[in-house]
């Protein structure tokens, strides 16, 4: 199966400087798990498809929509993959429908700015807010190899990732670099 796909550089104007993501055009007819395999193949930390919005989000405006992918997962949303696929839908002959792109994905609809060559977000709502409850912050403290007992960090905070995680700040950078997690 020949699918014609583009690897964007994001985050450098420079080739084989940025954050790659590679965009696959026309996925009109994949399955899932034929994203899947093939996000797998690509070996990258993040595989997308551009594919038709749906009809309720075309009538809110939504040029494309967006399925991301990783070598192990679907993601509802990411950010250095929507730049980079607003980038390769313009440059394979995508026009927004407004002064805005605007794309759907698993987070509801994304509106991309244009400012000259430049392409920014603002970040979806928190998929995550407050704090993790105290086994989840055990078992994720104890997977980093970082002990409840021994913990120097801030409250965690719900963030902006696709996956709905969360992130918090530690004085211990040293410890930290030579983490090798071992989330279950």
């Amino acid at each position: 199966m020949a699918l014609p796909f583009s690897q964007v550089d994001v985050f450098s104007q420079e080739p084989f400087r940025g954050n790659p993501v590679a965009v696959v055009h026309d996925a009109e007819g994949l399955t899932p798990a034929a994203m899947a395999s093939f996000a797998r193949w690509t070996n990258l930390s993040e595989t997308t498809f551009l594919l038709a919005p749906t009809p309720q989000a075309r009538a809110e405006g939504a040029d494309y929509r967006l399925r991301i992918f990783t070598p192990g997962g679907e993601l509802p949303f990411a950010g250095h993959p929507t730049l980079g696929s607003a980038r390769a839908w313009l440059q394979s002959g995508g026009v927004p429908r407004g002064d805005r792109i605007v794309q759907e994905c698993g987070v509801g609809l994304i509106e991309v700015r244009r400012e000259g060559d430049e392409l920014a977000f603002a970040a979806p709502p928190l998929r995550r807010t407050g704090p993790p409850d105290d086994a989840t912050l055990s078992r994720a403290l104890t997977s980093l190899g970082l002990g409840i007992g021994r913990r120097r960090v801030s409250p965690p905070r719900g963030s902006t990732t696709g996956r709905g995680g969360w992130a918090c700040c530690s004085t211990m950078r040293g410890r930290c670099w030579g983490c090798s997690p071992t989330w279950p």
